[in-house]
């Protein structure tokens, strides 16, 4: 996936000093740098804009910046899945700054298939959430499926851990839905062709990230845009993303503020509005950590200061 974002002169700035330790040792033409940041490549232009290539392309973007351009890979044609009964995980709330980290993984069996098309279940990133809000509840009563919530606060621990970074976390909520999710199948002696993820890490890197758990899911197709091809991942990425707006209304609703989607310029303005209610840098930096992801370039622009 390549992803492109325009910065201005700021972050531009920001981004130099921030990738500074992960440049690459050539420069394409007309570039500031070309640096690599785990499975993603970033390349930030003289014109302000950046480049970024991998897996990842569009979760490390959001930190940055809008994005004003998406190429994805040319798809491969895997219509067999259409007739597979299948596991399918996805994972939603990983551009957002407000709100928690939702992944779910759901169990379709090839005679449901037609009746969830009939729903409209596709892609969640191509319905708007009105429609998730209506029809996830019906997904819900025809599938079986497991969900983790990862509230800020239990990610912003997970990320001050020792060598974490953002796929390892989702590598991990993925395994254990899946673990869990394939083993209840089986003890219902219902039939799975095929466990299937959307592509966010290699599989070898994918398996290096959840090695030091004590159950490991194998047997897992990784494809990207696999929402596009698997309905089980569909289905994932429609309960996730519902579990996350419910989450994210209670997260409003206690702290009784509006909290946009995404990391843009409006996020900033939410989250300044929030922190100054406290009154000082220490109070501002830890209600933050209860409602968004600290890590996020967001926090070092909302505070005016590096991230404590």
């Amino acid at each position: 996936m390549n992803v492109v974002i325009k910065v201005d002169e700021k972050t531009k700035k920001e981004m130099i000093e921030y990738y500074k330790d992960k440049l690459r040792d050539k420069t394409p033409p007309y570039a500031i740098f070309q640096a690599k940041d785990e499975d993603t490549i970033i390349t930030l232009y003289n014109s302000g804009k950046v480049m970024f290539q991998g897996t990842s392309a569009d979760i490390d973007a959001a930190h940055w910046g809008i994005e004003i351009e998406n190429k994805t890979d040319k798809k491969q044609d895997l219509s067999k899945y259409d007739n597979l009964n299948t596991i399918g995980s996805d994972e939603v709330g990983t551009g957002d700054y407000f709100g928690s980290v939702v992944v779910t993984a759901c169990y379709v069996e090839k005679d449901n298939i037609e009746k969830l098309k009939e729903i409209g279940v596709k892609d969640s990133k191509k319905l708007n959430d009105d429609i998730i809000l209506n029809i996830a509840p019906k997904i819900i009563k025809l599938l079986e499926y497991e969900s983790i919530i990862l509230n800020p606060e239990e990610y912003n621990k997970y990320y001050n851990s020792t060598d974490f970074n953002f796929n390892k976390i989702k590598s991990i909520l993925h395994n254990k839905v899946l673990y869990k999710l394939v083993n209840k199948i089986k003890s219902e002696n219902k039939k799975i062709d095929a466990i299937v993820v959307d592509e966010f890490a290699k599989e070898n890197r994918y398996y290096m990230y959840v090695e030091e758990a004590s159950n490991i899911q194998k047997g897992i197709t990784f494809i990207p845009h696999a929402e596009d091809i698997c309905i089980s991942v569909a289905a994932a990425s429609i309960i996730s993303r519902y579990l996350f707006l419910k989450d994210l209304d209670k997260l409003m609703d206690k702290y009784s503020i509006i909290m946009p989607l995404g990391a843009g310029p409006e996020v900033d303005k939410m989250a300044k509005e929030l922190i100054s209610r406290y009154n000082t840098l220490n109070e501002q930096s830890e209600i933050l950590k209860k409602v968004a992801k600290y890590n996020f370039k967001n926090t070092e622009r909302v505070l005016g200061t590096k991230i404590m």
